[in-house]
């Protein structure tokens, strides 16, 4: 499976990092590795002296696609879950500054915390989903998608036109504002409409 993630999805977001409004959406890609199940703990790594947590409404794509029409994209996932898009900063802002790729702040082994997956028929409208992130207990993120740049079958369909999607792929939908950072001990939990789905520690 791959974990194929959405950057600049939320307005928000884009202004907090003063970055540029897209006109596509922005892909990157976490290997197999970078997972992280069962509210497992996160072993904060030593590259980075700043670690930032990106709260994310995750898709799992259902069954294989390619070149995808957008109003077929539904039937091509079935569940949703929460996940955290972790980010070295300090090293994705050196990266950045030489025009290189950001793979090395973001597909470290471990930046994709996810929850269990839920069926999206318990929701009445995935694009209307509201979501946040506790920190020991603080509110940092909150989130709602009606509020995404992109719509997920938007996103599917640009996606499945690049990279043809296979059953188990995970598709984080982007983050909205107040990322920050994390330390070791801090506790991470995650909510989809007040349901809490994911809890882990930093050690």
């Amino acid at each position: 499976m791959k974990i194929i993630c959405i950057g600049r999805n939320y307005v928000d977001h884009i202004h907090e990092l003063q970055n540029a409004v897209p006109e596509d959406p922005v892909i990157f890609q976490k290997p197999d590795t970078a997972l992280l199940k069962d509210n497992a703990p996160f072993y904060y790594p030593d590259f980075t002296q700043d670690l930032h947590h990106e709260v994310e409404i995750v898709v799992k794509i259902s069954k294989m696609g390619k070149n995808i029409d957008e109003k077929f994209a539904h039937k091509y996932y079935e569940e949703v879950g929460i996940g955290i898009d972790f980010t070295a900063r300090d090293l994705q802002s050196k990266l950045k500054s030489k025009g290189l790729p950001w793979e090395l702040a973001k597909a470290f082994d471990g930046s994709a915390p996810v929850s269990s997956f839920v069926p999206k028929s318990q929701f009445a409208d995935l694009q209307n989903l509201n979501f946040h992130l506790d920190v020991n207990g603080e509110t940092r993120q909150q989130g709602n998608t009606s509020l995404m740049l992109f719509k997920i079958d938007y996103i599917i369909s640009f996606i499945s036109r690049y990279f043809t999607l296979k059953t188990g792929d995970l598709l984080f939908t982007g983050t909205p504002k107040g990322v920050s950072a994390v330390k070791v001990g801090d506790t991470l939990t995650a909510y989809i409409e007040g349901t809490k789905m994911l809890e882990f520690e930093v050690k």
